[in-house]
């Protein structure tokens, strides 16, 4: 099975491509990186480089030249005397060919 062939069988549907792209990350650090041509997007744990390149290309209808992902734990945290955990989120940093923008301030 060539490498085009593998991708090909990972890249979403429409309707999974709503679930990979949960919200853009609006903070001072994002959109210091819109400079660069940057945009971040908050995902699943379990999304995939390939299937977030697809999602942004078919729902913005850009081309993506690279996608730099990251983990962050969630902290252990105390709720009201109880110690809990806050969610665990991944993020996507998606670089985009010279030419190409979104505008994450308008809907889809």
């Amino acid at each position: 099975m060539s490498a085009r062939k593998a991708i090909k069988a990972i890249l979403p549907n429409r309707g999974r491509s709503y679930e990979i792209i949960r919200s853009p990350v609006v903070t001072e650090k994002s959109t210091l990186l819109s400079e660069f041509n940057q945009v971040t997007f908050r995902v699943p744990l379990d999304a995939s480089k390939p299937e977030i390149k697809a999602a942004v290309e078919d729902l913005f209808k850009v081309k993506v030249t690279k996608i730099n992902t990251l983990r962050q734990k969630g902290k252990v945290k105390r709720f009201r005397g109880r110690i809990g955990k806050r969610v665990d989120i991944k993020r996507a940093i998606v670089t985009l060919a010279e030419g190409d923008s979104i505008d994450i301030t308008t809907g889809l």
